[in-house]
């Protein structure tokens, strides 16, 4: 075959198609927005802020719904309840959730949940930027408490709330160490068996 005839109309299909793009200069009134559902042209006077909770539109799970029980009168429950929101293991990882029952947790007592939370604060957690003060809040009650790996954060902690640059340093330095570690580096405490869920 000749490709010499197919370049002349290959060169007027194009000038077809530039001819046929709208010149207008004027700005476009919509923005293409993509979130979990898709993408879609939205008006610019929308709010792009997702502000539903949609954890309620996750298919309900009977082992969730019965740690969430749990959870609600078990700091040791609320605290796995929250490591499994940060993991995002058997959930919607929801940093969001994971703070609320690491709280949860914390002003229970639990020792774990006071540790996580003075990290979390200290290192900021995804879109939450860090708090040297709040993280030394948790910190200070876990150290308190005889742990030394919450004594070594804090004093990480009190030098960050002195320093903004210190903080920016350490949160630069560590940020994705301590998210690493908290991924792997602790064990759940309650387990599903058969029937319920189980402390070990």
């Amino acid at each position: 075959m000749n490709y010499r005839f197919l370049t002349p109309v290959f060169i007027l299909a194009l000038a077809a198609c530039a001819q046929n793009t709208p010149t207008s200069s004027a700005p476009s009134n919509t923005v293409r927005i993509c979130d979990d559902l898709g993408c879609s042209q939205r008006p610019k006077s929308q709010i792009t802020a997702d502000l539903v909770d949609r954890s309620q539109d996750a298919p309900s799970n009977p082992q969730f719904d019965k740690l969430r029980q749990l959870a609600e009168s078990d700091p040791r429950a609320a605290y796995d309840l929250g490591l499994r929101y940060f993991r995002g293991d058997g959930v919607r990882q929801d940093s969001y959730q994971a703070l609320v029952w690491m709280r949860k947790a914390g002003e229970g007592g639990d020792l774990q949940a006071q540790k996580a939370l003075g990290g979390f604060y200290l290192a900021g957690l995804e879109e939450m930027g860090a708090d040297p003060r709040e993280a030394e809040k948790w910190l200070t009650l876990a150290a308190g408490r005889g742990d030394e790996e919450s004594r070594a954060l804090l004093a990480q902690a009190s030098e960050a709330k002195r320093s903004e640059q210190a903080a920016y340093k350490w949160h630069a330095h560590w940020r994705s160490v301590y998210h690493r570690y908290w991924y792997s580096g602790y064990a759940y405490r309650w387990h599903w068996r058969q029937y319920g869920w189980y402390w070990n």
